[in-house]
């Protein structure tokens, strides 16, 4: 297996120091002098690996986008799986360790509200959600009508991303973590039972 070149493992330093700036000072707080002091390298590397802050910024979601993807396919890849089990798949991809850890839930908080202002965080932001849509879309047409397949991806994604919100603002958010996962499945379970689908098949 290759090594990786030096600018790989820069660049992913400073995407991590990133996060950890952005949990520790806010996004509109987060210099790029406070990147590079978190990961201990000039500052002058996120202008020349990056074109300067935005674009490290930009490219932390895309990270954090990839690392979704990541997480999903890896509990999905090579299985053959029921349409169900796809679902909790899903569910447990976006509330896996990584996307509840502190740096990664206030730097998804931040990316948020900032996308209302940023066109490039605007532009992954509607990329993450559509793919969540599409990707509980699949696996709905596999057990519903068109129709009530649709209604059901948005109705799911919207729990998804609602329940992971008020978890990541919750002062003790592991708990809450815990139980909006468990929450999500049991939603997606009584929305196939409604439409007198076996869940299980």
């Amino acid at each position: 297996m290759p090594r990786p070149t030096m600018k790989t493992v820069r660049t992913q330093q400073l995407i991590e120091a990133t996060l950890v700036s952005v949990e520790r000072h806010g996004l509109h707080h987060t210099t790029i002098n406070t990147i590079s002091g978190v990961a201990g390298l000039s500052s002058g590397l996120i202008s020349h690996y990056f074109g300067g802050k935005q674009g490290l910024i930009e490219a932390t979601q895309k990270y954090l986008l990839d690392q979704l993807k990541q997480a999903l396919l890896s509990r999905t890849s090579g299985k053959t799986l029921l349409p169900l089990e796809r679902l909790h798949a899903i569910v447990e991809t976006n509330f896996s360790a990584l996307q509840r850890s502190r740096p990664v839930t206030k730097t998804w908080l931040s990316f948020w509200s900032q996308a209302m202002h940023e066109d490039g965080l605007a532009r992954l932001q509607h990329i993450n959600s559509q793919r969540l849509y599409s990707n509980l879309l699949f696996s709905f047409k596999k057990l519903l009508p068109a129709a009530e397949a649709i209604t059901a991806a948005k109705q799911t994604a919207a729990m998804i991303d609602g329940f992971w919100l008020r978890s990541a603002l919750n002062p003790a958010p592991e708990k809450e973590f815990e139980q909006a996962q468990l929450l999500c499945k049991s939603f997606i379970e009584a929305v196939i039972v409604q439409h007198g689908e076996n869940p299980c098949h």
